[in-house]
């Protein structure tokens, strides 16, 4: 959850009100958001050097660390957080953003060349006009874009936002991509002239900020760049803007392009960028539209503000929310949460609302994320509270919880291990080959959980290696889940309910785990049958590397193999430093319903 640090009094002021902290933090709860921490500038910086704590002066600004559900990128700022809590509370109307009436022949034009498709092929842009910026304000929104950068932009690799002095660049754009020799400009905060290949090294070694984003392009053979008419270079994203077009506070009029990789989130960035601060523009909540143009010949303009609109029953709100609530109810709940609602009444006269969606609001998309918003509003608190109707646990969850309760009256303890592990793990340390039916992490931070597991029997083998000091016997088992590949399944793997048990002592054999295995059968109703007999199970001799031979068997259920059981292979129990012998047993619980 992303955290936003404002200024009490400066949040206050906007608020038209002074609140207790604890008057704020109800606030807060009922719109759905957290007061964090209450803290100070100076604090901030003491905590973040490691130094000994201070009394807080007076003349401290008192700064509110506010923590906002992550798809709200409307909150990210104070201008939004304002705007959203003063409609909550009925002080302001929802606001009707526009887009400019002008001319196709009159816009700022930005012309895509076709490079652009080998690193970053989207870009959409905006212009506020007659933007009024102080120092708040103008720290806001670089805020705003440091914000929006960490999070949906994951670290600008989705999306990257540049900020441009209008009255400093002249029209039309062009997004190109070359190599990074031919690139030279003077960035950000710089005075001198950089090639751009040589700028990557000097970020490199001199700016830990920018650093972690160089991997980003570092590799590619050409740098997206965009340049003004007079070839002026505005920004080589998502690195850094030229110094040349920085906005200042003195800035009246910015130009926002955002490149991106993923076209649907710039679109979500620019809108927020340009909504919450279009307030501060001439004419009030209207932002004047680019024309992009792509190699191909197509167009688009942007931004899209229009209203995204949505049909959403009234008994649907009131079964998800729990409550009865009235139509002009609803209608007032969902204004306070900025979705204007209109009553319809459809074929059926079943009452209905259309449900105009703003453009700050892209995180609703669902006729359920209009069923939360009413019942934010209405108060989670002042849901009546009643009893849910009886459900019927799933088959597998009863079976597996019978299964846990004979396993523990046999004397076992219930442990629970990591259901990520190393791939040695589950493949050289039992004897095996690679596992190809493992689903593997991508960029694992760290060997020891590089693959979900398809066994238990490591985390059981784990656990006693870490405990073989304690008494002995030790008597431990797991009901959990395994995971394997599995290309029939939309999610390209599936889960499948293991029990493993596992006894370690010096007297271990095959007969004490062979009657755990007989006594699950039992409270199964699974009779023992005679080989081949497929209305019961009975056990077989098996070959597998992890048990040792001669002392282990699979068990075979009305015709399905099971699980295995039997002693553990001494080379295995010396991989996971046990020095005592112990007696194992995996079995696949699902194929017993």
């Amino acid at each position: 959850m992303p955290t936003v640090s404002v200024g009490r009094d400066r949040l206050f002021e906007a608020l038209g009100r002074t609140y207790t902290e604890e008057e704020f933090e109800e606030l807060c709860f009922k719109f759905g958001i957290e007061l964090d921490d209450v803290t100070t500038e100076k604090a901030i910086k003491r905590k973040e050097q490691h130094l000994e704590e201070e009394e807080t002066s007076e003349d401290e600004e008192i700064i509110y660390k506010i923590e906002i559900p992550a798809n709200r990128y409307d909150l990210l700022c104070l201008e939004g957080l304002v705007q959203a809590l003063r409609i909550f509370n009925g002080l302001d109307p929802i606001p009707t953003y526009k887009v400019a009436n002008i001319s196709e022949e009159s816009m700022l034009k930005m012309h895509v060349k076709p490079e652009t498709s080998k690193i970053r092929q989207f870009v959409v842009c905006a212009v506020l006009r007659g933007v009024t910026f102080d120092e708040a304000r103008y720290n806001s929104f670089i805020d705003l874009q440091d914000r929006l950068h960490q999070n949906i932009c994951r670290r600008r690799t989705l999306v990257a936002i540049g900020t441009h002095d209008l009255d400093t660049i002249q029209s039309p754009f062009t997004y190109e991509a070359l190599p990074p020799s031919e690139i030279n400009f003077v960035p950000l905060k710089q005075k001198e002239s950089f090639r751009a290949d040589k700028l990557m090294e000097y970020y490199r070694e001199h700016d830990l900020k920018l650093k972690k984003f160089l991997h980003i392009i570092e590799d590619s053979p050409v740098f997206p760049v965009i340049y003004d008419r007079n070839r002026t270079l505005l920004s080589m994203p998502p690195i850094i803007n030229g110094a040349h077009s920085a906005i200042k506070l003195n800035t009246r009029n910015v130009f926002i392009e955002c490149t991106a990789t993923d076209l649907t989130k710039a679109n979500i960035v620019l809108n927020t960028m340009v909504t919450m601060f279009s307030a501060y523009c001439e004419r009030k909540f209207e932002v004047e539209p680019v024309k992009v143009i792509y190699p191909d010949g197509k167009s688009h303009i942007c931004p899209d503000l229009s209203v995204y609109e949505m049909d959403v029953s009234l008994s649907y709100i009131n079964n998800v929310v729990g409550a009865s609530l009235a139509e002009n109810q609803v209608a007032d709940l969902l204004h306070k949460m900025q979705l204007h609602a209109k009553k319809s009444v459809s074929k059926d006269e079943q009452v209905k609302f259309i449900v105009s969606v703003p453009p700050t609001r892209s995180d609703v998309l669902h006729a359920c994320d209009v069923a939360e918003d009413v019942a934010i509003a209405f108060g989670y608190n002042e849901i009546p509270k009643r009893k849910p109707a009886s459900l019927k646990p799933l088959p597998l969850s009863q079976l597996s919880d019978l299964i846990r309760m004979e396993v523990a009256m046999a004397g076992y303890t219930e442990v629970l291990t990591w259901i990520l592990c190393s791939k040695k793990e589950i493949a050289s340390l039992l004897k095996h080959g690679e596992d190809n039916s493992a689903v593997v992490i991508a960029d694992s931070r760290t060997s020891e959980f590089e693959v979900v597991r398809t066994r238990l029997m490591p985390g059981i083998l784990k656990t006693v290696g870490h405990n073989k000091d304690h008494p002995k016997p030790i008597k431990i088992f797991e009901v959990g889940d395994v995971v394997f590949l599995d290309n029939t399944k939309d999610v390209g793997a599936i889960n499948r309910r293991h029990l493993a048990a596992l006894y370690c002592g010096a007297n271990s054999g095959f007969e004490l785990i062979h009657g755990l295995v007989d006594r699950i059968m039992e409270v199964t109703g699974t009779p023992f049958v005679t080989p081949g007999n497929t209305s019961g199970y009975y056990i077989e001799s098996s070959d597998e590397p992890e048990l040792l031979q001669g002392r282990q068997a699979r068990v075979i259920c009305r015709g399905k193999h099971i699980g295995n059981f039997g002693i553990v292979h001494p080379e295995v129990l010396a991989n996971f430093d046990i020095p005592d012998p112990c007696s194992f047993v995996e079995l696949d619980l699902e194929k017993l319903l």
